[in-house]
């Protein structure tokens, strides 16, 4: 599936359509370059899990848990990962085949670690058609939105 989005509020209400959808047990994988709307994208989805405290990038927590909606949010930024061993060593498994949904930021860079089944998330700037002007292409996803 492929979106286009003119605005940020049009990739925070994206987001929000796929959180609503969203199920225990779910991987998402976001790519895209810096400033691209990661985060935009992340707090989308967890409105429409419900949750309503601020979320922002857990750059340099690797990971942050949000428990107040329907279902806990584990968002992920794996961007100063170093060692591949760092994702043990915070116990990623529990978080991966838990009851929650995972959102992983720069996933490509731990890729050996991520089990089968994601849906991958990447979103592109093309600036010719705009400074705001985000693709987001979902891989993987079986629901319409």
């Amino acid at each position: 599936m492929i979106f286009e989005t003119y605005q940020p509020d049009e990739t925070l209400a994206l987001g929000m359509r796929i959180g609503r959808q969203a199920k225990s047990g779910q991987i998402y994988t976001l790519t895209g370059d810096l400033g691209v709307g990661k985060t935009v994208f992340t707090q989308g989805m967890a409105k429409g899990l419900g949750i309503t405290e601020p979320v922002c990038s857990p750059t340099f927590t690797i990971v942050q848990e949000y428990d107040a909606g329907r279902l806990p949010l584990y968002h992920f930024d794996v961007y100063r990962i170093s060692d591949i061993e760092e994702m043990e060593e915070i116990g990623y498994d529990d978080y991966f085949f838990g009851e929650g949904v995972c959102l992983i930021e720069w996933a490509e860079l731990i890729e050996e670690l991520l089990p089968e089944g994601c849906i991958r998330v990447t979103i592109l700037k093309e600036p010719e058609k705009g400074f705001d002007y985000r693709r987001i292409i979902i891989e993987g996803m079986e629901e319409k939105l």
